[in-house]
């Protein structure tokens, strides 16, 4: 689950000022470095990164920031942690692969299918993991 999935506008939250000050200007850096809280205005779609913020910064400038240099804060003022279920996500892929069936091939057409090679490649690693 992605961070902006539990973000709405007026959430309060805390720039990463080290991801981000390779692209801003110095008067938006001086600020962050002075308050690095801002609050969300809007969601825009990025260039290709996915979904950014627009945040209203301490001066009253607002400025965008991708998500992954923006902490989500809860009402204490804490850092809300990104949740990452990594044992969920390697269980279902071995899953996948488990269920994964494949028969030795025989004629030339089926052996040049790379979908049959992918397959073969799926089966032949499992072992490994």
């Amino acid at each position: 689950m992605s961070i902006l999935d539990k973000a709405q506008i007026g959430n309060t939250v805390k720039v990463n000022i080290e991801q981000s000050k390779d692209r801003l200007d110095k008067e938006i850096i001086d600020t962050l470095k002075n308050s690095s809280m801002g609050i969300i205005c809007d969601f825009r779609i990025t260039d290709g990164k996915g979904i950014g913020v627009i945040l209203k910064l301490s001066n009253g400038k607002e400025q965008w920031f991708f998500e992954d240099e923006i902490n989500l804060l809860d009402e204490n003022g804490n850092v809300i942690k990104e949740e990452i279920n990594e044992n969920e996500n390697k269980n279902m892929i071995f899953e996948i692969i488990e269920n994964i069936k494949y028969e030795n091939k025989k004629n030339i057409p089926d052996l040049l299918n790379p979908f049959n090679f992918a397959a073969w490649l799926l089966v032949s690693l499992k072992d490994i993991f």
